[in-house]
């Protein structure tokens, strides 16, 4: 399958892409939003699998992240759910195709999506949520509840740590790693172009630390009381909802996207936790692909 790369200019910043198939195929592209805040498009590249059914899928790297601009300076008043929505509207108009494209986002990826979809932009025709929660503070909830059922004092180790302020000592980092392995990928060890992103957020964490935190449970970031519970009705497109059976975006974390937008479906992945893009990829490009077929052509 070929692939182009290049960069949309946004304002003073680059925000880099990649097309993998035809933009012209006739079926609306897909916009791939990764989560984070702070990854990179890597860990999600196995999402380019449903350019196989004839429709465009477009990667990016926010801002902040990977092979776009990169801003360490940058403080908690630029980092926004408002910058980022206004960078995906910019590579939509950059590329051409606000007539008709569809969105998916994974994790933060997918509150990015929601944000975008309440908003009823234009030439929308879709959108897939994927393993996001729909309240940080319901996310935080959930994440203790699973670390705390997690064996060998790992709660109290990462809860120690947090307490003191030290999260960056190796026994806390080994902890996190435990509650990743149950919890964020369950495939050990992690696929290289995971492990890829991980890496990239450790080498340039701007954008997870000040919007997140220092991992996916201990959010004392900017995020933290992020919800869009009561907002979703205005969602006029149809929605897919992603989860795993292990997923740390739990039940409670999806269901106020089950109960409030008009037109959604959700499925399960028996196998996987927050990524069955990579626990499960050829199920989950299926399901996925096969949405996108029936609800925007």
């Amino acid at each position: 399958m070929s692939a182009t790369e290049g960069f949309a200019p946004y304002g003073e910043y680059r925000t880099w892409y990649r097309i993998t198939g035809d933009l012209n195929s006739g079926k609306p592209p897909l916009v791939v939003v990764h989560g984070g805040p702070g990854c990179t498009h890597d860990y999600v590249d196995s999402y380019k699998d449903v350019a196989t059914s004839g429709r465009a899928v477009i990667h990016y790297d926010q801002v902040g992240n990977g092979r776009s601009t990169h801003l360490p300076q940058k403080g908690a008043d630029f980092w926004t759910v408002d910058f980022f929505k206004a960078e995906l509207h910019n590579l939509i108009d950059h590329l051409g195709i606000r007539q008709s494209y569809c969105v998916l986002g994974q994790s933060w990826g997918g509150m990015l999506g929601a944000e975008f979809a309440v908003d009823r932009p234009a030439g929308l025709k879709a959108l897939v949520i994927a393993n996001s929660p729909a309240a940080m503070k319901t996310w935080v909830a959930e994440a203790n509840r699973l670390r705390e059922a997690l064996p060998g004092g790992v709660h109290e180790t990462l809860l120690k740590h947090e307490t003191a302020g030290t999260t960056e000592s190796e026994e806390y980092q080994a902890a996190t790693d435990v509650f990743n392995r149950n919890h964020v990928c369950r495939i050990v060890p992690m696929p290289p172009k995971v492990q890829y992103t991980f890496d990239q957020i450790a080498s340039d964490p701007t954008v997870y630390f000040t919007m997140n935190g220092p991992n996916e449970f201990h959010v004392v970031g900017s995020m933290k009381d992020w919800s869009i519970v009561g907002r979703l009705g205005t969602i006029d497109v149809p929605v897919y909802l992603v989860s795993g059976r292990h997923d740390e975006a739990t039940q409670a974390c999806v269901t106020p996207y089950l109960e409030e937008i008009p037109d959604v479906r959700w499925t399960v992945f028996g196998a996987s936790s927050h990524m069955p893009h990579v626990e499960e990829r050829a199920a989950c490009m299926a399901a996925v692909s096969a949405f996108l077929d029936e609800k925007a052509g």
